[in-house]
């Protein structure tokens, strides 16, 4: 492939949008005419890119491929790569996964493709998605949306390697969903790769397993628990709420007010003072339009 050099200058932002000990979230953004092979560059880990817009050349390891918003392709630790732009920009997300998420999906031990796949209208879409709701504070349990996001494209390469590990019978897969909900109950902060570990199940076969016993995701499930602790704790007139949400596992405050508005429409503040003893009840200057049922 012959790509023309350009003088106009290459212009590379890179954003973390989300990052734990599982996962980091990357928002790539490239504005620059034509130009030459990049030089060679190790990637930084274990990465599936979804390309949002524009597209570009790659070679990796020597062999060159044509990436654009169709495909999804993979960067592994061990890799080099070079890149060049035809012309104008692109814009990336790009998911890091820790090796030990990647190996409890990929079925023991972590690795990627070696070569791009078709991006089907569904996998564009849910990137899309979490993107746009990390942006807006409404992600959710995040690992578990990414797990779920990451397993949905390496089906697409090897469904074999997922299905391992899976629960053959349904006796087996109630009793692994049954002992996620007790973990849960004993502690709600559990995330869902701890969880894994502790039923010995695939992050991404728990998920689905779980959804389909319990017809609602972890996230969904772990909140409503939290929910119900609040409650308990709001009754007690608990006087801090930042508090009460690092306690139970929330963000922050503005997390739990989110999530208790959602499920009970009434803020927390409204519900201690209708669930608190009169002795510790704080005034809560709040008219007849902020009642709730009693």
């Amino acid at each position: 492939m012959n790509v023309a050099v350009s003088d106009e200058p290459r212009w590379l932002a890179k954003k973390s949008l989300a990052e734990s000990g599982d996962f980091v979230l990357e928002a790539v953004e490239c504005r620059c005419g034509a130009t030459g092979w990049s030089p060679p560059e190790a990637a930084s880990g274990y990465g599936i890119v979804f390309v949002r817009r524009g597209c570009f050349h790659r070679r990796l390891n020597g062999i060159e491929s044509f990436v654009d918003p169709t495909v999804v392709y993979f960067e592994r630790p061990e890799d080099e790569q070079q890149i060049a732009h035809p012309a104008g920009g692109d814009s990336c997300t790009v998911l890091y996964l820790s090796e030990g998420v990647l190996s409890a999906i990929w079925g023991g031990e972590p690795g990627l493709p070696d070569e791009p796949l078709a991006s089907d209208a569904t996998t564009d879409l849910r990137h899309r998605w979490l993107q746009a709701a990390v942006m807006r504070g409404d992600a959710g349990d995040m690992t578990e949306v990414v797990v779920d996001l990451a397993a949905q494209v390496l089906a697409r390469s090897a469904p074999k390697r997922l299905a391992s590990g899976r629960p053959a019978t349904v006796l087996a897969r109630r009793r692994v969903v049954a002992d996620a909900r007790e973990a849960l109950v004993e502690n709600p902060r559990t995330g869902i790769i701890e969880l894994a570990r502790r039923v010995a199940v695939s992050p991404h076969h728990l998920s689905r397993l779980f959804k389909s016993e319990t017809g609602e995701t972890i996230s969904r499930y772990r909140n409503r628990l939290r929910v119900r602790l609040a409650l308990e704790r709001l009754a007690e007139g608990e006087p801090s709420l930042a508090r009460l949400a690092a306690d139970i596992g929330f963000a922050d405050q503005a997390h739990l007010a989110r999530v208790v508005r959602r499920e009970l429409g009434a803020t927390p503040s409204l519900l201690r003072e209708r669930l608190a003893p009169s002795e510790v009840r704080r005034p809560s200057g709040l008219g007849p339009a902020d009642a709730v049922p009693m």
